[in-house]
């Protein structure tokens, strides 16, 4: 059985190379992370195992690889790259990851909310073209953020927001209990926050979670973080609430289309913080992603024998 790495960039096909163990299965690293869907067929001629980082895989690209048999996607945001039910049905097992930068990804939330309660972003490009704004912000100490959501990533920002002495709501789509969180439901959350901060993983259920009705229910100037996956908002009704000044700033780190393209409506509208999908991308969990990655290539191996 082989298994190839399809997009690696520089850092992960290094990381690869170092966490991989004599008598592991081969592992192809393929060093490309632009790679087009159309070039996989060629790409997975004698692969059974692709991992893979961002490259979709439609299912009509999977009928043309008679040898892939398995997925081990690098995250847990397979469905926004591929139909893992339709997959299934080819024969492929789709797997995810889950909990390998809980920490990383909470950290770059609460970075965001900082940044869009002080605005640096905004205040360091403006000094770097001779301007010198004094904005006024908000301080953070004494709010309230909501969390939708409250897996590893939603429950480690829980504690970091406790740690400055913020007041921490949540909602999860089952029950659960946090020390010093108060669950409660949706509604009551998104009309009480300063902050509402965004941790579900993306399904059929949580596709446009965040609605344009829900977006109105937020409370008037607050902000929004999403680390989560971009199709869990309305990425129309959230311009719309934000240039109108029903919402305060939005902080995203993750869009429907990615890169963001040239033109789109969010670049242009001025409390705003955009980031590239970076959220997960630090030294540990970079080892924790790959390292568990590759756990899964080797229960697949030892489950086929």
């Amino acid at each position: 059985m082989r298994a190839i790495f399809v997009d690696a960039n520089p850092s992960l096909a290094a990381v690869t190379e170092t966490l991989l163990r004599p008598g592991d299965l081969p592992v192809t690293i393929h060093r490309d992370p632009e790679i087009k869907p159309a070039d996989l067929p060629r790409l997975l001629q004698g692969h059974e195992i692709a991992i893979d980082d961002h490259t979709p895989f439609p299912t009509e690209i999977v009928k043309q690889c008679p040898a892939l048999k398995h997925i081990v996607f690098l995250g847990t945001g397979a469905r926004s790259y591929m139909n893992p039910e339709e997959l299934e049905a080819l024969g492929v097992t789709v797997h995810i990851i889950k909990g390998y930068g809980d920490t990383a990804v909470a950290e770059m939330a609460f970075a965001l909310m900082w940044d869009a309660a002080r605005q640096v972003a905004m205040m360091d490009a403006a000094v770097r073209a001779g301007d010198w704004p004094r904005v006024v912000g908000m301080q953070l100490t004494g709010k309230t953020v909501g969390l939708i959501g409250t897996g590893g990533i939603g429950a480690e920002m829980a504690r970091l927001c406790r740690g400055i002495g913020m007041t921490v709501l949540a909602w999860n789509r089952s029950p659960k209990a946090i020390p010093g969180v108060e669950f409660v439901e949706l509604d009551r959350l998104l009309a009480e926050s300063d902050v509402v901060s965004i941790h579900l993983l993306l399904n059929d259920e949580t596709r446009g979670f965040l609605s344009r009705e829900r977006i109105a229910q937020m409370k008037k100037g607050a902000i929004l973080v999403n680390t989560a996956r971009g199709a869990i908002l309305d990425e129309v009704a959230m311009p719309d609430a934000l240039e109108s000044g029903h919402l305060g700033h939005a902080a995203l780190d993750v869009f429907e289309q990615e890169p963001l393209p040239a033109g789109h409506r969010l670049k242009g509208i001025r409390n705003t913080t955009l980031t590239s999908h970076a959220a997960f991308r630090t030294p540990e969990a970079s080892d924790n992603l790959i390292g568990a990655a590759l756990d899964h290539c080797r229960r697949i191996v030892k489950e086929s024998r």
